[in-house]
């Protein structure tokens, strides 16, 4: 075989590789970011009552249980002012705060990223308010006084936290004396292993460079 004839299916053989590792990657990637833990985290299966009346909300939370003082969980309702989508929660309470949970199925010593977006209706001229997020009763966030930045209504937090038990409780809520909290866009997926990506990264180009090497034989 010629010399320039050989390092030509070397060069290709080396961006395929490359290639092929990026689709491994990638598939790998989308597999993690579909697995995704939360029911109805976007508050989308619960039909307003009346689209074009935010007054008229609806008290229903598919998926979610609520807790708290029964005049402060009559407050969490879905709203028609959404973070993505076309709805989202409305956080009412004034009082106590008021909270919604649910169970995740988690693996004990996986890491998980827990993301949502907070918005509020108070601004700077009148606020008090109170936001939290526990993982099985612990309390791993808390943000208190957000306000109503115009344009930007919402900000995105995002934590990881590792699960110890099988079953995983997700509690957020909280409460605003002079206005509403607003939720959207919740959501718990797991964290990828770095070594498992590098290993199917690996694995891929092992087998890439064998089936290349024997053609070039």
């Amino acid at each position: 075989m010629k010399l320039t004839k050989k390092l030509s299916i070397i060069v290709f053989s080396v961006t395929t590789a490359l290639v092929s590792t990026t689709v491994i990657i990638n598939s790998y990637n989308a597999a993690a970011q579909a697995a995704e833990l939360v029911k109805n985290g976007s508050f989308e299966l619960d039909p307003l009552v009346d689209p074009n009346n935010p007054n008229t909300t609806n008290p229903n939370v598919t998926g979610w249980n609520k807790s708290g003082d029964p005049i402060d969980t009559s407050g969490i309702k879905i709203s028609n002012f959404p973070q993505s989508g076309n709805q989202g929660l409305a956080i009412g309470s004034f009082v106590n705060p008021a909270y919604i949970s649910q169970n995740l199925a988690t693996t004990i010593g996986s890491n998980y990223n827990l993301s949502f977006s907070l918005g509020t209706d108070e601004d700077s001229s009148q606020v008090d308010n109170i936001f939290q997020v526990f993982i099985d009763e612990s309390k791993v966030f808390e943000k208190t006084n957000s306000i109503n930045t115009a344009g930007n209504p919402f900000t995105q937090y995002d934590l990881n936290f590792v699960a110890t038990k099988s079953s995983t409780e997700l509690k957020l809520g909280g409460r605003a004396s002079y206005g509403f909290l607003y939720l959207d866009s919740v959501s718990v997926k797991p964290v990828p292993e770095p070594s498992a990506i590098g290993a199917v990264a690996v694995a891929g180009l092992l087998g890439i460079w064998l089936n290349k090497k024997k053609a070039i034989s």
